[in-house]
């Protein structure tokens, strides 16, 4: 492969190519595996950086067990008696002994400090008695309890005054340790999820005013009622499209997603709704008027229906070609049905998915099928039969939510725990690279993909074993096209290592790695 400044000037085989560039610095990989670097479709920064900086619960193996996490984090840290302990990841689905801490419990642990911890979804949140005091409206809003975890307003009230006591380079570091992170798993771009309800304008604004060689493509996540209000939220925002997390429902773990019959763990509840219908379609309205990409966080079977039905209204009113052409995108989508499937594959609709969700709560005796049943639980994230209808497909972590390492995404989207759900490697490989960026509204057909006139964004990867044990014609290729002669995928059985990244390059600039493996140069 020769580079020539940002772009891919030549492949094929080392005896043609080093008669094409005579001059050209070569580098010999040593077997090391190049492919193209990877997308992640759905992020958000700061909170990434903030559980890698921080208080992490995502071990918790008990109730018990992550107090004692709390406690000993909030006696050893350094930043103060007074600042803010904040932290992620605690699953109460996976502990034996059932329950989330009360604030009592949380308040013996971090004593008068103010705590926000966030449960694995990041839809629900453990606040302190410290924390409860700085919003004094908290007891009269939706989802508030006062011994349990917060919910829907009351979450997003404790966590925007949390995030008032984080100092601004407490933040910045945050995101910089994330983008670093991306970029040494092999990812060259990812799509943050912004909105007023997560982290606010000012989160998003220092995200954007941040300079890494990682490209971020930002969404908000606000409804608007007219096109022309679409067109001054975008340029207020400075963001790609008014899509990504503008919440319908909430998650499954939380109970907060929305059913159309109840949770099989709480029988009075089927979860929470946040969009009317008519704002649905409001929204849907306006983006498709102004050609701005619209979207929702649609998680339950009520809410894709919701978001369905809002479509149908759309496409009855302007026709099939005004919706695709916009990039329209729907995050998670986890309960959808056949019929709902063909329907947004009809239709142009994005499927913005996280195939790591299926690997850590799937499966019969995961968290989807204490929460739904086993019948309801296996019709999850059914990625083949998105595939199969012609729904774009574009791969991604929802950090901090799951781990960002995109192999591990790959490895789930082809082990999918219900049979029949999982989809080939080179069509999971697709839809964490190229699928990405057309999801990003980059439709050249090069973008995303080792071609002569692409975007020099690859990464360098020492890989244990290729998939060449099958026959030829079985194995399953990176290409995006069946027939290209290109290597193998690596190995990612159940037994095998993930791929080490040893560099990574964004349009013809390293961006992690070291020197000895020079992007400017024939390999």
């Amino acid at each position: 492969m020769a580079v020539r400044g940002d772009v891919i000037a030549w492949l094929g085989s080392d005896e043609v190519g080093r008669a094409q560039f005579p001059d050209a610095h070569v580098v010999d990989l040593d077997g090391a595996f190049v492919a193209p670097a990877f997308v992640d479709s759905h992020v958000h920064l700061t909170a990434t950086g903030l559980t890698r900086l921080g208080l992490d619960l995502r071990g918790a193996t008990s109730k018990a067990h992550c107090l004692r996490l709390i406690a000993e984090h909030a006696a050893s840290a350094a930043d103060g008696p007074d600042a803010v302990v904040w932290g992620h990841g605690w699953d109460d689905s996976r502990w034996p002994d059932a329950g989330a801490p009360t604030t009592a419990e949380l308040d013996a642990a971090v004593g008068s400090r103010p705590a926000y911890l966030a449960r694995v979804d990041a839809h629900s949140a453990l606040a302190s008695t410290a924390l409860r005091s700085r919003v004094p409206e908290l007891p009269a809003t939706t989802g508030f309890t006062a011994e349990g975890a917060l919910t829907a307003e009351a979450h997003h009230l404790v966590r925007a005054a949390a995030r008032t006591l984080l100092p601004p380079a407490q933040r910045a570091e945050a995101r910089r340790i994330a983008l670093d992170a991306f970029a040494a798993a092999g990812v060259v771009a990812v799509h943050e999820c912004a909105g007023p309800d997560i982290g606010g304008l000012d989160d998003w604004r220092e995200i954007r005013a941040t300079e890494h060689g990682v490209e971020v493509t930002g969404y908000w996540g606000e409804a608007v009622r007219t096109a022309a209000e679409a067109r001054a939220l975008l340029d207020a925002t400075g963001a790609r499209g008014l899509a990504g997390d503008l919440f319908v429902d909430g998650a499954l773990g939380s109970r907060t997603a929305w059913l159309h019959e109840p949770y099989l763990d709480a029988p009075d509840s089927c979860g929470n709704n946040y969009l009317s219908d008519d704002d649905l379609v409001a929204h849907l309205t306006a983006c498709t008027e102004a050609g701005v990409t619209a979207g929702f966080h649609v998680i339950g079977d009520r809410a894709v229906t919701s978001a369905l039905d809002a479509f149908a209204r759309v496409v009855e009113a302007h026709g099939v070609a005004a919706v695709a052409r916009c990039g329209h995108r729907l995050e998670h989508l986890e309960m959808v049905s056949d019929a709902q499937a063909a329907q947004l594959g009809s239709w142009g609709v994005i499927a913005s998915v996280q195939p790591n969700f299926d690997a850590r709560w799937g499966g019969a005796e995961g968290m989807y099928a204490r929460r739904l049943g086993a019948a309801r639980a296996e019709r999850l994230n059914p990625f083949a039969l998105l595939a199969s209808q012609g729904v774009p497909l574009a791969f991604g972590s929802d950090a901090p939510v799951t781990g960002l390492d995109p192999w591990e995404t790959v490895r789930a989207a082809t082990t999918h725990r219900t049979p029949g759900s999982a989809i080939s490697p080179r069509a999971a490989f697709a839809a964490a690279t190229r699928g990405g960026w057309r999801a990003a509204g980059v439709r050249d057909g090069v973008t995303g993909t080792l071609a002569p006139g692409a975007p020099a964004s690859y990464a360098i990867w020492q890989v244990g074993a290729l998939e060449v044990a099958a026959p030829a014609d079985a194995v399953q290729r990176w290409s995006t096209e069946p027939g290209s002669r290109v290597p193998p995928l690596p190995r990612l059985g159940a037994d095998d290592a993930a791929p080490r990244c040893l560099q990574t390059v964004h349009r013809g600039t390293v961006i992690y790695g070291g020197a000895d493996v020079d992007p400017g140069a024939t390999r």
